[in-house]
């Protein structure tokens, strides 16, 4: 069945069975559910499979350099507060490629939703290892299986204080879809990581799998406390899914404009003021 948000003058490339479509479904639907206005909504992406999301959805986008998403992201919601922006990636991109974006986006808390695909291993280059893929997992680069510890992002998010740090598994389609609509409603960076399996390149970390090693938080979590959600991010056995942290503080755009929301290609500029200002440098 079709969705006012489809696209219909691309084909797709994924592969059948591959979770980003469920991942493409669940944001059209959450932007509709939640009344958001495509026509002032940008997806931004870099590179890999997961960054061809945009290309198949009917918002504005934007598809720039590996791992380099997140900048952009910020820089377009500080130019015009009005707009709703998504950062929208895989692991690799947005976890290595983008690993330094990843960091200082959290530290400067702009308001926007960052969704991350996360299937363990790179898809897009054919099968090598990511920053997420687990200790002896084999790939046709680590022959032996992998021996670096794998990065965990909601543990590194919480370590910075973000303001919203979830994670979802996609086969758990429900859960997955309230969440994501929690992060678009909250006001500050808001990281989902969503796992999501490769059919073709990860044998390992199946939807069978996911949902075999995963479990939704229990309800009575504070998500306020960060000292509980620190513990919780470091369970693996099973891993937990849902929201493990979220606290309201100012945005990267309220700290740099105060309360001015204008679009700055609406501003006008004094010349003459802008000359003084170099003048005195």
């Amino acid at each position: 069945m079709k969705h006012p948000l489809d696209r219909t003058d691309i084909d797709n490339a994924w592969c059948p069975g591959c979770g980003n479509f469920a991942i493409l479904k669940l944001l059209k639907e959450v932007l509709t559910e939640l009344e958001l206005d495509p026509k002032n909504t940008v997806i931004v992406s870099g590179i890999g499979q997961a960054a061809k999301t945009p290309y198949y959805i009917g918002t504005h986008m934007f598809c720039g350099l590996h791992g380099r998403a997140l900048p952009v992201s910020a820089a377009l919601k500080l130019s015009n507060p009005a707009l709703t922006v998504i950062a929208e990636g895989g692991d690799g991109d947005m976890y290595g490629e983008g690993g330094n974006h990843f960091l200082h986006t959290i530290r400067r808390n702009p308001d926007i939703v960052h969704i991350v695909h996360n299937n363990m291993v790179y898809g897009l280059t054919k099968g090598q290892a990511s920053p997420t893929s687990q200790k002896g997992f084999k790939t046709p680069v680590q022959v032996k299986g992998v021996n670096n510890e794998p990065f965990n992002p909601v543990s590194v998010a919480l370590a910075l204080k973000a303001g919203f740090v979830s994670r979802v598994n996609i086969g758990n389609y429900t859960h997955a879809k309230s969440v994501l609509k929690e992060a678009f409603l909250h006001k500050g960076y808001a990281l989902v990581d969503v796992f999501q399996p490769c059919v073709v390149f990860n044998k390992v970390n199946t939807y069978k799998w996911f949902k075999e090693n995963t479990a939704e938080i229990e309800d009575s979590h504070d998500s306020s406390n960060l000292l509980s959600a620190m513990q919780k991010a470091l369970e693996n056995a099973p891993v937990p899914i849902g929201i493990f942290y979220q606290t309201m503080q100012s945005t990267f755009e309220e700290n740099l404009r105060g309360d001015d929301t204008r679009a700055l290609y609406s501003l006008s500029h004094d010349i003459d003021k802008l000359q003084l200002l170099f003048g005195a440098y």
